[in-house]
């Protein structure tokens, strides 16, 4: 195990990130604090992990957005929910997305079908960003120090604790999906797909 977080944790925490993240960014600052990795760089990954996959579903939204939407009936469901969510928080919502699961992916996809410019969700992205990771990334890094406090000598629980952490991870972004496609969740916003064009 420590060959493997020595050799590859970097870059799982940046793929991780990339897609969805806070599972693989607690369970790296779980590793800096047992000393695996350092907290800065795990921190830093994630950071870059983040801000770049957002940047791309935001152009995707951008320039295949509407194609897209087309084609899918349960995409436009969820863009109507997010834009009902647009309309009345705005900046909000792009600085704070990343910390609200659920609306984490069609966020950034959302916001670029939008009139907001490419350079004030850079900017706003970047903040939110630096903010969430260094917040996610430390949190892991204070369980760390909890279970250490809770267990007295930790390592021969390392191992555990960090597969606990994943499969709870997993099981939750399971059932939400699970959820979605049943249609348990409920739609609000109008009765058009169309994105919001509020210049925020």
């Amino acid at each position: 195990m420590e060959s493997f977080i020595l050799q590859y944790g970097y870059p799982v925490i940046f793929f991780g990130t990339f897609f969805e993240g806070e599972t693989v960014l607690v369970i790296a600052g779980f590793a800096a604090h047992r000393g695996y990795l350092d907290l800065h760089l795990a921190i830093a990954a994630a950071f870059a992990g983040s801000l770049l996959g957002d940047q791309l579903y935001f152009f995707i939204g951008r320039y295949r957005g509407r194609a897209l939407a087309e084609r899918r009936p349960r995409l436009r469901k969820r863009l109507r929910r997010f834009n009902a969510m647009m309309d009345r928080y705005g900046t909000i919502i792009i600085l704070g997305f990343r910390f609200v699961y659920g609306i984490r992916t069609i966020s950034p996809f959302a916001i670029g079908m939008s009139s907001i410019s490419a350079w004030r969700f850079l900017l706003l992205n970047t903040a939110s960003a630096a903010v969430w990771a260094a917040a996610i990334g430390t949190a892991g890094y204070l369980f760390g120090n909890a279970v250490e406090l809770l267990l007295g000598e930790v390592r021969r629980y390392e191992l555990l604790v960090m597969a606990l952490l994943l499969c709870a991870g997993i099981t939750f972004v399971a059932v939400r999906r699970l959820r979605r496609r049943g249609g348990n969740e409920p739609e609000t916003g109008g009765d058009t797909g169309a994105p919001s064009s509020i210049e925020r």
